[in-house]
């Protein structure tokens, strides 16, 4: 049997998973690729017509994969297995200068950044040191799309937030009031506690997995629940899932803007609410809002609290009306969302995400949706978006969470 035909055979036993693959000969890596699904990438190469993809099929003589939990970590392991076995089909007709790197100084509070291969010797000697360190400099990559690496550390940011502000500003920047910022701008943050951040940073990017959750575990578990989240936004921000671009196409415009809202407070303390929208399938930071509960005054009444935040949305005219509103929760949270807006005369459909296996793991892959004020075929939209609608709510989660825990600090 031909050694193509071979390849072709093996490939078909490829999971349906994200992962890196790699064709090789004897035994050297010539081409190392990143999937959404290994099976279907790998699937897609025989029928391609491109002259260069069809010369490195026919000199491979074997081909193999990797699982990895998301597209994010297959991200970062394709960075890394390019920068340790320079594959000729990964470089060739590549200039090394046009490849993208993260940089992360060595500094009391670095700034991460990304640079562009031609960028790189301005910050950095070309002198390597062991671990990828270059006199003072940490460096990843290279990855192949600016893009792809900028998507990777904004999701990073989430669970390990770092500052691109100055520390004598002596008033809170924008991405601080937002949960990214750790808050030099104002001192909210010390050293120890901001190296803690850049350390696990870079142990994510080395694709130390085991290592990073392990330290975590010690440190804050409860970012390893909000690393397997950001990793699923990963996934559903680089496959072909059903997107809400999509969702407005099939629904004649429907959709375009979505607000995800959540109450966060502590054992009652300190109860906030914060609004977050997705515009044309993006989260548009513009518009998130935060709300200090006022009026309330059994501060464990969720309901409540989530009448109170939607009652103050709404007396705002000049903000855009929502297509679909999204909550964290169930049956009792759509039907006081439903009174609301009657009250205000205002039919928008609603969907409720309640969580049926708890917060550990990927649990939340059991999430079970409700609906009201929604259309049949609008409703089966949504469904087929489950996992797009998980994503609005756990971001609206992230930056509940995060104000209230800067309250907390006040």
């Amino acid at each position: 049997m031909p050694i193509l035909n071979k390849i072709i055979k093996k490939a078909k036993s490829f999971p349906n998973q994200p992962g890196i693959y790699w064709f090789s000969k004897k035994g050297k890596r010539i081409y190392v690729g990143k999937a959404a699904s290994l099976r279907k990438r790998i699937s897609s190469y025989f029928r391609n017509k491109d002259l260069r993809i069809n010369v490195m099929i026919n000199e491979a003589d074997n081909i193999s994969f990797k699982k990895t939990a998301s597209v994010l970590e297959a991200v970062i392991l394709e960075a890394n297995a390019i920068k340790k076995y320079l594959p000729k089909y990964n470089i060739k007709e590549k200039d090394d200068r046009s490849f993208v790197y993260l940089v992360i100084p060595k500094e009391d509070f670095a700034r991460p950044f990304i640079a562009r291969g031609r960028e790189v010797e301005k910050y950095i000697y070309p002198h390597m040191i062991p671990r990828g360190q270059i006199c003072g400099h940490l460096v990843f990559g290279p990855y192949q799309s600016y893009r792809t690496l900028k998507i990777a550390l904004n999701l990073a940011r989430k669970i390990f937030p770092f500052s691109n502000c100055q520390s004598d500003k002596n008033k809170p920047c924008f991405d601080y009031q937002i949960g990214l910022c750790p808050g030099i701008c104002v001192g909210a943050i010390s050293k120890k506690d901001y190296q803690k951040n850049i350390k696990n940073l870079i142990l994510f990017f080395r694709g130390e997995h085991k290592r990073l959750l392990k330290k975590l575990k010690k440190e804050n578990s409860e970012k390893i629940f909000a690393l397997n989240h950001v990793n699923d936004i990963a996934l559903i921000n680089n496959s072909k899932f059903a997107s809400l671009r999509e969702i407005s196409r099939r629904g004649r415009n429907f959709a375009q803007r979505i607000e995800g809202y959540d109450i966060s407070h502590f054992g009652g303390e300190k109860p906030v609410g914060a609004m977050i929208v997705f515009s044309n399938s993006k989260a548009d930071n513009s518009q998130y809002r935060l709300f200090k509960i006022k009026s309330v005054k059994n501060n464990f009444d969720d309901l409540a609290m989530l009448e109170e935040i939607l009652q103050r949305r709404f007396h705002h005219k000049e903000w855009p009306m929502p297509d679909v509103i999204l909550i964290d929760g169930g049956k009792n949270q759509i039907a006081r969302v439903k009174k609301v807006l009657s009250e205000l005369n205002i039919f928008v459909p609603i969907v409720g995400i309640a969580k049926t296996l708890g917060h550990s793991g990927r649990a939340y892959s059991g999430d079970k949706l409700f609906f009201a004020n929604t259309k049949p075929s609008i409703k089966k939209l949504l469904i087929s978006s489950k996992i797009i609608l998980q994503q609005i709510r756990n971001e609206a989660h992230r930056f509940a969470i995060s104000f209230q825990r800067r309250r907390r600090k006040i």
